[in-house]
């Protein structure tokens, strides 16, 4: 039987966690090809919604990446971002989608090979989860 793959959503401020990719890139470290990056001028602008509509669409698991904590070009968007991810894990956790499919990660652009390191933790998890009771047969 073949090794399940799942599909990953990342919501990536433009800021830090897209730099952070394109350093990624740069120093040659890959990153799973299973990870769709939703490119966004801050975290701050991701709502609840868009998080529940990544795992309506058939993502496995999905993140949010931001700027670290204190750094938020727009104040306090990444802070706004963990409060929605937060109440978007208990929604998903009682809809029996389980919170654990979702997470919050914050760096610095210069921060490559975490953003790398952050993807494959991501994906290994959901591995490990499984496919999304959502997941279209």
């Amino acid at each position: 039987m073949a090794e399940f793959e799942p599909k990953l959503i990342a919501f990536c401020c433009s800021n830090c966690a897209t730099s952070a990719a394109n350093v990624c890139e740069a120093i040659g470290l890959s990153t799973p090809g299973n990870v769709d990056v939703v490119r966004i001028p801050c975290t701050g602008r991701v709502d609840i919604l868009h998080l529940l509509k990544a795992f309506e669409i058939g993502a496995d698991g999905a993140y949010v990446a931001g700027c670290s904590d204190g750094n938020c070009q727009f104040r306090d968007g990444n802070i706004k971002a963990k409060r929605r991810v937060a109440r978007a894990k208990k929604l998903l956790d009682e809809v029996g989608v389980g919170g654990d499919r979702l997470e919050m990660y914050n760096m610095s652009a210069s921060m490559g090979p975490e953003f790398a390191k952050m993807a494959r933790k991501m994906t290994e998890r959901i591995r490990e989860l499984g496919p999304s009771p959502l997941r279209k047969k």
